[in-house]
């Protein structure tokens, strides 16, 4: 009879598991494939737009990194809050989040339109380079506001256990994007061909299109804060946002420690020439086939441990992760194999350069190989953040950034100056390195114990 039970509670715990797993999947897909055709048609322009736009992502992805962590923490607290059963806390945890990103990312977007040209000559970029990145940058900076609203409303509802809503609104903002990339870029239905600031354009109108959609889903008739009926206050109460912003900014500074490494990775590639660093470029997009399917479990973690932490029960916990870390471990072996069997066909999706082609089919089997401990470590990662323990993946990825992958990428440009090859096989050192250090720790960390970050109302 245990037996008996034990087979139905799996299936029932699986069942949750993919009722989270394949709209983050397919949102996750879709966001790939909209970056991957917008920069397939910024590819067929010059190699010098799609260095213009890595340049500019870099520094983008800086401020975009901070409400991206936030949006983490919001969903942190939304589902201990849900697992609690504790509605009126949850509402007001978002609006407060909400109210106050708005206000932060309004005075950070100013600064980066009016001082684009300056943080771009970190990159010691050329003319040419320069003058297109600034272009880019500042047309995709007004686009923070209306982002942060959607990765907000997306942590809101992932939260609560719905990653349907997002990946919705997700597809509509991808399906814009290509859309109105393609006819601004290469000028269709009459408009006048725009290249690289039609697909900065396009970009801004996507991100405008989800930020209208997630306050719909939020605030409009029958939405998700709108049913629970407590009043919301337009005054910042700082006893709400700061636990969230608390949780939610070491994850921001996992990925700004990354951006800020990767300004110096990109020194590094451009030693070789501006056709590597395009390839480079393209290589991070065709990886996203591995990565970017996987990282729902991630995100699954964090919202199941946050459920289990919240209704007390750490047993449900466990059994949450190992069908996570399997499952992952599936998912993985056939998108990573791609990769590392087929990597000279998926960049030939890309580009038609001979050139790009080989640099970047290396990188995607370096990567390739080192897809599986990647993927489980970001498993880890998200049942630890769900725990509250935000800063623990934070430490392993500066760690594994500044003591593996900038040095090692460095001395292999500036001081060995060998093939580009060793400084994707010092990318790949790392990852096995926060792989080994995020197993060390969760096997001694125990989460499923952790004290609840909701108090009672």
């Amino acid at each position: 009879m245990n037996s008996i039970n034990q087979r139905t509670e799996n299936r029932i715990i699986r069942r949750k598991i993919l009722s989270m797993i394949l709209p983050i999947t397919l949102e996750n897909i879709l966001q790939m494939t909209s970056r991957i055709i917008s920069m397939a048609m910024i590819g067929r322009i010059n190699p010098i737009a799609v260095g213009a736009i890595g340049m500019s992502n870099i520094i983008f992805n800086m401020i975009w990194a901070i409400f991206r962590g936030v949006s983490t923490g919001v969903s942190v607290f939304v589902a201990q809050a849900h697992g609690a059963n504790n509605y009126v806390k949850l509402e007001k945890i978002v609006t407060q989040t909400l109210f106050f990103s708005i206000l932060l990312v309004i005075i950070l977007q100013q600064l980066l339109f009016w001082n684009a040209n300056t943080l771009l000559k970190i990159f010691d970029p050329s003319k040419e380079l320069l003058a297109d990145a600034s272009l880019y940058l500042r047309i995709i900076s007004w686009g923070l506001p209306f982002i942060t609203v959607a990765l907000i409303v997306a942590g809101t509802l992932q939260g609560m256990g719905n990653a349907k809503t997002p990946m919705k609104i997700a597809m509509i903002m991808n399906i814009v994007n290509i859309t109105f990339s393609y006819i601004l870029i290469f000028g269709k239905l009459g408009i006048k061909p725009m290249g690289l600031r039609g697909a900065a354009l396009g970009l801004l109108t996507a991100h405008i299109t989800a930020a209208l959609l997630g306050l719909k889903v939020l605030f409009g008739k029958d939405g998700v804060l709108t049913t629970i009926g407590n009043e919301s206050s337009f005054k910042v109460q700082f006893e709400q946002v700061l636990p969230v912003y608390r949780i939610g900014l070491p994850t921001s500074f996992e990925t700004i420690f990354w951006e800020g490494a990767a300004i110096l990775m990109t020194k590094a590639i451009l030693t070789y020439g501006e056709i590597a660093y395009a390839a480079y470029q393209l290589g991070l997009q065709a990886e996203a086939i591995s990565y970017m399917p996987a990282a729902g479990f991630g995100v699954a973690a964090t919202t199941f441990i946050g459920h289990a932490i919240g209704s007390q029960d750490r047993e449900l916990g466990k059994k949450y992760i190992r069908q996570l870390i399997k499952w992952t471990s599936i998912l993985t072996i056939f998108t990573g194999g791609v990769l590392v069997f087929f990597p000279k066909q998926v960049m030939r999706l890309l580009t038609n350069d001979g050139e790009i082609v080989k640099i970047g089919a290396m990188y995607l089997f370096v990567m390739g190989l080192v897809q599986i401990p990647q993927n489980i470590n970001g498993v880890f990662n998200g049942a630890l953040r769900g725990a509250g323990y935000s800063k623990i993946p934070m430490i392993i990825a500066m760690l594994g950034l500044w003591l593996i992958r900038v040095p090692l990428s460095l001395l292999v440009a500036f001081v060995f100056e060998v093939s580009i090859t060793f400084i994707w096989i010092a990318l790949g050192l790392d990852l096995i390195f926060r792989f080994t250090c995020g197993l060390i720790i969760f096997k001694k960390k125990d989460i499923y114990g952790s004290k609840s970050l909701i108090e009672g109302e």
